[in-house]
């Protein structure tokens, strides 16, 4: 089985898990072991399945500003969350492949594999999205039109980036490229390089 076959289904599991509910408040419930791959798959694209959801009620015009306020605090919260499991799973992924020698010409990607996977997962809910307006009981033949072209292609794009990853996948197996984990150093999060908050310490 590919790594690209064994997260789709994850990330399509996740997705629906939420809309069960349909709510940001709604607690987790991970159905994998702790600690392992499928685990940390299902809550990367749970974390983003509940980010596309914060951003959608922000975006409300008639948002009281103090909830947006509080709202954006909470997504900043998932942007970490998210980064940070992209790491793990980049980690995971370096791990499984330290053991490989690269080739005498082997070079280094421009993304890191969980970073590729990153994408997978949000356009897993691109997807789920498009498809719920192709199928919108209340819209107009035109609308449904417009968005079933919109999701053939994001269908495309699923099937053309499972292939780049498990391909990149496949060349750091074979030692044909390798990848470092990087740590985002995101200054903003950070109280010691985000100048307005070291500065209100002062």
């Amino acid at each position: 089985m590919t790594f690209t076959a064994l997260a789709c289904p994850i990330f399509e599991q996740a997705i629906k898990d939420y809309h069960k509910t349909d709510c940001v408040d709604t607690p987790i419930n991970n159905p994998y072991t702790k600690g392992t791959i499928e685990a940390d798959l299902y809550l990367k694209c749970w974390i983003d399945t509940v980010q596309w959801h914060f951003e959608d009620i922000i975006r409300n015009p008639n948002i009281d500003p103090a909830a947006a306020l509080v709202l954006k605090r909470r997504i900043d919260k998932s942007n970490q969350d998210r980064t940070d499991l992209v790491e793990t799973i980049d980690s995971y992924f370096y791990t499984k492949y330290h053991h490989i020698q690269p080739l005498a010409d082997a070079t280094i990607n421009t993304e890191s594999p969980a970073w590729a996977v990153d994408r997978l997962s949000i356009l897993a809910l691109k997807i789920y999205h498009m498809r719920e307006q192709v199928e919108r009981p209340d819209a107009t033949a035109e609308h449904k039109a417009t968005c079933q072209k919109k999701l053939d292609v994001l269908l495309e794009q699923q099937k053309d980036l499972s292939t780049a990853i498990d391909q990149l996948l496949a060349d750091i197996e074979a030692g044909r490229k390798w990848m470092k984990v990087y740590k985002q150093m995101k200054m903003y999060n950070d109280p010691d390089t985000n100048p307005i908050l070291y500065g209100s310490k002062a």
